[in-house]
């Protein structure tokens, strides 16, 4: 028996074969990249109609690369990156590009339902909090800047929702992809009320919950993949908790860590047990499933820092020299102090307007200090959130590190064990959200889940350079209090 996993990301697709133990399948794996369109304003869309072909393309070369293993396939399991906006007219066509989570062009409107309404509130309820990230504001921004949209618009949704559309006709949400519209009553499982007073829409608009597996392609899809023709497609789930369960973190004894593009620290646990316990203010909450509630926080910033800092900066050219001139440099022994927040902040302060600076800079400054200054600071969010999280988790929990930030950076990697104090088991399998929706796939077949997977290593802190970051991040939050401002309620 195989299962395919469809890993949508703001960036590339994947569509991937896996075994009844979720091992990947030789040769039954397409990769198909994209980027997006950014605007100065700080708008960050994608092109829907191009992500479709994108992934039909993605499982084209997964079906063809399964050969004669395609008809062991018995379901699709379906990964997307979560908060995707998209509006569809009444025959379900798009209206608008999809809206990612990056998209910052509604932080007035966030900040203005900020002043009216009671954040903390709406906060205890939806798990999210007042953000550009979220629908509330990305509506309201929709509402004043594209009038002509909202008035023609009929249902609102995300891209995962739009794609199983496209694919099988029917038009739904599962519950993990409505958790992360900042619409919903976690405790409830229903659209929340006051949320959608503050979005300014109906509940008919949105998409039935509803988390059952659709079976059937629509025709030319049907005749496209026959082996997937009438296997059960299981409605996509949010990619963050795609990655907890591929990274075998399925409960509270284990923390997920993943350094991407951006960050995330999460936790699973049962919904009833987070239902009872107040969600801490600077995390969020979302659903795995009915079942499973997953709390957590996501910065903005991870990999991206790095990134401008290579585009940006004076740096030794190639991985290997500029890994060593980082790691040359003592823990905070460059005398700066970072915010890294290049694209905003989220967790723990949701401050969309928070912009990065760099403190201390002298003539004798290099490039290689400035980039670790930028890696620590990171890593200092990253540390504010797990403070938050860590009374959550299983007393003995451990923390499972993955993600290209962790399997690319060896130093960046022992910089956040440091920060953390903790030590970090990083993951075997770079690929966990693809990995997490064929889990939950074959969890939804009826297959009991594997062993989890060694770790390829485990980081572990040295108490002296955890205790210099203790200090740092005291000059770290008295930088972004002068600069940022004390974070609002």
């Amino acid at each position: 028996m195989l299962v395919v996993a469809l890993d949508v990301g703001t960036s590339s697709v994947r569509a991937r074969a896996f075994d009844a133990k979720a091992r990947a399948v030789s040769g039954a794996d397409g990769h198909v990249t994209y980027e997006p369109r950014t605007t100065a304003d700080g708008g960050v869309e994608l092109d829907p109609h191009a992500m479709v072909a994108a992934t039909a393309e993605a499982l084209d070369r997964c079906v063809a690369g399964a050969g004669p293993r395609a008809g062991r396939i018995a379901a699709v399991g379906v990964s997307v990156f979560w908060h995707s906006l998209l509006a569809l007219d009444r025959d379900h066509r798009p209206l608008t590009p999809v809206i990612t989570w990056a998209d910052t062009r509604s932080a007035p409107d966030a900040l203005a339902l900020r002043r009216r309404l009671d954040q903390r509130a709406l906060h205890a309820r939806t798990g999210a909090p007042l953000h550009p990230a979220f629908f509330p504001a990305k509506l309201r921004w929709l509402a004043r800047t594209h009038p002509e949209v909202r008035a023609r618009a009929v249902t609102w949704c995300g891209f995962g929702e739009h794609l199983l559309a496209v694919l099988t006709g029917t038009l739904r949400s599962s519950l993990s992809m409505a958790s992360g519209t900042g619409l919903l009553d976690q405790s409830r499982g229903a659209w929340d009320a006051g949320a959608l007073e503050a979005a300014g829409i109906a509940p008919d608009t949105l998409p039935p919950i509803d988390d059952t597996p659709l079976r059937g392609l629509r025709g030319r899809w049907a005749a496209r993949w026959p082996a997937l023709a009438q296997v059960p497609w299981l409605p996509a789930r949010g990619d963050g908790a795609c990655s907890n369960v591929g990274s075998d973190c399925w409960g509270p004894d284990r923390v997920a860590l993943n350094v991407g593009t951006s960050a995330a620290l999460r936790v699973v646990l049962p919904a009833a047990a987070a239902s009872a316990t107040a969600t801490p203010w600077g995390l969020w909450r979302y659903r795995v499933d009915g079942a499973r509630a997953l709390v957590g926080g996501a910065t903005s910033e991870g990999g991206n820092v790095l990134a401008w800092c290579r585009r940006t900066l004076a740096l030794p050219a190639g991985n290997a020299a500029l890994e060593r001139a980082i790691a040359a440099v003592a823990p905070d022994a460059h005398g700066l102090t970072a915010l890294p927040f290049l694209a905003g902040e989220r967790s723990p302060g949701w401050r969309p307007d928070a912009r990065a600076a760099v403190a201390g800079l002298t003539l004798a400054t290099g490039a290689p200090q400035i980039v670790r200054a930028f890696l620590e600071g990171v890593a200092f969010r990253l540390a504010e959130i797990y403070d938050r999280l860590r009374p959550l988790a299983a007393a003995d929990h451990l923390v499972v590190g993955s993600g290209g930030g962790l399997g690319h950076s060896r130093t960046w990697a022992q910089i956040i064990t440091d920060a953390l104090g903790v030590p970090i088991a990083l993951g075997s399998d770079a690929e966990a959200s693809a990995r997490g929706a064929a889990l939950l796939a074959l969890e939804a077949l009826g297959t009991p889940p594997p062993a989890p997977a060694a770790p390829a290593r485990v980081l572990e802190p040295d108490p002296d350079r955890h205790a210099r970051y203790r200090a740092a991040r005291t000059r770290q939050s008295r930088l972004y209090d002068n600069i940022v401002g004390f974070p609002d309620s």
